[in-house]
């Protein structure tokens, strides 16, 4: 299972830039719970481009994830990993300032969880709040969920839920790798 993070597993907020910044969606970490219960693997996948545009550091980036996980351990939910991209062509800290093969919708995060991990990505989800979390997912042969209202829902080729709690809850309705 492959999770944006930002307006996905935590409240939408324009470039968070502190650990306090996260907080998790309503009712995420149960059915994060069950979804671990089940066996699935959870991994975040997320672009934070505020590295590359100087609102924050990698360091501190690192302390919201850090954030990210103790949030998630008080339900019980471990994650198995967290995948961020830091660059962005437009950027202004020269060392993250290009383009690259891990920032959605480009697949690179994906590919690195399946080798470190050895997923099955045919058999995975992704679940995300934006079209270049779906294209990502789709390219690198995940099944799709896309959370939120978007004008563009219709064009999405997956499944189209309000809330990631009501996507979490379809998918793991949906299992069907112990059938």
């Amino acid at each position: 299972m492959f999770l944006d993070r930002d307006g996905t597993l935590t409240e939408p907020r324009h470039y968070p830039a502190r650990p306090d910044d996260l907080v998790l969606q309503p009712d995420v970490g149960a059915q994060l719970r069950a979804l671990q219960h089940a066996g699935w693997a959870l991994i975040v996948v997320t672009n934070q481009s505020g590295v590359a545009r100087g609102f924050f550091t990698m360091t501190t980036m690192d302390a919201m994830h850090e954030r990210l996980r103790a949030l998630l351990i008080r339900y019980g939910v471990r994650l198995d990993g967290i995948y961020a991209c830091p660059h962005h062509p437009d950027g202004t800290v020269p060392s993250h300032r290009r383009r690259c093969p891990c920032r959605k919708p480009a697949p690179g995060l994906f590919h690195q969880a399946d080798h470190d991990l050895h997923l099955d990505l045919t058999q995975s989800w992704t679940v995300g709040d934006s079209p270049c979390d779906i294209e990502a997912g789709r390219v690198a042969g995940t099944r799709t969920a896309l959370v939120g209202r978007h004008p563009y829902s219709n064009e999405s080729r997956g499944l189209h839920c309000e809330t990631t709690t009501e996507a979490l809850h379809v998918v793991l309705g949906a299992d069907d790798r112990a059938k």
